[in-house]
């Protein structure tokens, strides 16, 4: 199991503000932020829930991702989706159920303003 990932972005109050927006559909809101005199370098922000951050953004060199957060509902999906495209991302496979994955996979996927591709799923049944 994964305890967290960390990204590179190109402007980072912007993909900041595109996370803030996204997430906040699936109850993922910034835990912990970090400015470049605390790391020597950069600013990193981290997202989590129960003060755990698990996924961070910094600037950095930028070399593209594939990154999936679960969703709790298929209601919480269509949200991530709706809130990600108004906050600036890119549609890369709007919300439904992709079965040749597996019968109740129900995802939906946007490209961030680096060009990483998000997504958001739920496993449960409808």
């Amino acid at each position: 199991m994964l305890d967290h990932i960390g990204v590179g972005v190109s402007d980072y109050d912007r993909s900041k503000q595109f996370y803030v927006h996204a997430l906040s559909a699936l109850d993922i809101a910034v835990v912990m932020e970090v400015i470049a005199e605390q790391t020597g370098d950069y600013p990193a922000c981290g997202f989590g829930s129960d003060n755990k951050p698990y996924f961070w953004i910094s600037t950095g060199p930028v070399a593209r991702i594939h990154v999936a957060f679960v969703a709790q509902t298929r209601r919480d999906v269509d949200s991530f989706y709706k809130l990600a495209l108004a906050a600036g991302g890119r549609d890369n496979g709007g919300p439904g159920l992709r079965s040749d994955y597996h019968p109740n996979y129900y995802a939906a996927f946007v490209l961030d303003p680096d060009g990483h591709n998000i997504e958001a799923v739920c496993h449960a049944p409808a």
